[in-house]
């Protein structure tokens, strides 16, 4: 009989959840960092983005602006995204609290290969992101989609329903857009002010904004700018989009 009840108790303790599983990690921030690499991008521009990426997260105003929320931790994931078909996680979900983590993702997307893709679907990224969400096991404060990219939306699905689902689930979608002269040749030659694009049809949610980069080259600037001020939840008032909702 006392094997009987120890077996029991045994089996019922392999039914209980494990804590780590159970319980969300808290951070500041859940953090997508969405990265263009459609046709208009050749890989040496591809190049150009994921170095500054790989800058600023290492860089000493990342790492400070991390430390300095509440809990002192964020939530990441880098995305490189083309056509609907293509949202490519080269940097799984990481908690970023200390320099080494930060080094660690950095050398992640760093060394990843490049797989590069056609058409420019920024819908289906937002879309993509809401999944990722759900799968991060962190419990965030704030939830931000990252964009960045050098051309406006030819493919994929409706940018607008993708922005009204954003703002519905509390998201905010800020942009990065990045002014080339390149063009893509999967689509005929368009004329936009990708800056203003972004502004009008990407970015979403409360405090969303947009910081330029005027080229490939000034993308490495951009992108330290950008990334501590979505950390900080600090909002360039001069560069803010057109409210809560689209």
């Amino acid at each position: 009989m006392k094997a009987f009840f120890i077996s029991l108790g045994i089996l019922c303790l392999c039914w209980l959840p494990s804590t780590a599983n159970a319980r969300d990690i808290d951070v500041d921030l859940e953090l997508i960092l969405a990265v263009d690499i459609s046709y208009s991008v050749d890989e040496g521009e591809a190049r150009k983005q994921r170095n500054g990426y790989v800058t600023a997260l290492q860089s000493a105003e990342v790492v400070d602006a991390i430390r300095s929320g509440p809990h002192g931790r964020i939530a990441v994931v880098y995305v490189e995204w083309a056509d609907s078909a293509m949202q490519r996680i080269v940097a799984p979900w990481t908690i970023i609290q200390s320099e080494a983590d930060a080094t660690a993702f950095a050398r992640k997307v760093h060394d990843a290969p490049f797989v590069q893709g056609h058409y420019t679907a920024i819908g289906s990224m937002v879309e993509r992101s809401f999944t990722l969400f759900r799968a991060n096991n962190a419990n965030g404060l704030r939830r931000v989609i990252d964009i960045s990219g050098d051309g406006p939306q030819n493919q994929g699905a409706n940018l607008e329903t993708a922005r009204l689902r954003a703002a519905d689930q509390d998201i905010v979608i800020n942009g990065l857009p990045i002014i080339s002269q390149s063009q893509d040749p999967w689509r005929p030659r368009v004329d936009v002010q990708i800056d203003q694009y972004y502004r009008n049809q990407v970015i979403v949610g409360p405090g969303a904004f947009v910081v330029p980069a005027h080229d490939f080259d000034d993308f490495k600037k951009a992108v330290l700018r950008k990334m501590v001020l979505e950390i900080a939840d600090n909002t360039p008032y001069s560069n803010v989009g057109n409210g809560m909702r689209p």
